[in-house]
């Protein structure tokens, strides 16, 4: 089980139509996992990326191992995957670790 970073939400297959699809705000998926070293490199600008753009944009993870029904409703196969969604559709897809200010480069279209 992922352990959560500060200001970053778990979501679950079981709310993720609730605090992902029908959030107002745009909202950034982390695809994750606890054996994932790229995923845990994450951590600290996920949380930065929540606190500076909260008001902006949400910001969620969800551990693959245990929520396999949104994780392949989505076809996501590497980790980390960060789905962008806005009005429950997903907008925007990218794989792989990045630092915030690529993250924030990449996002900038989306918040």
């Amino acid at each position: 089980m992922v352990t959560g970073v500060a200001g970053v939400t778990d979501v679950t297959d079981a709310d993720f139509e609730a605090e992902v699809l029908g959030a107002q705000l745009p909202v950034l998926v982390e695809f994750t996992a606890g054996w994932c070293p790229p995923c845990r490199q994450m951590a600290p600008v996920l949380k930065a990326l929540a606190a500076e753009e909260g008001d902006r944009l949400k910001v969620v993870q969800l551990d693959v191992d245990s929520n396999p029904a949104t994780t392949n409703t989505y076809k996501v196969l590497s980790m980390p995957t960060f789905l962008v969604f806005r009005g429950g559709e997903p907008v925007k897809a990218m794989v792989g670790a990045r630092a915030k200010r690529k993250l924030l480069e990449e996002l900038a279209d989306v918040i």
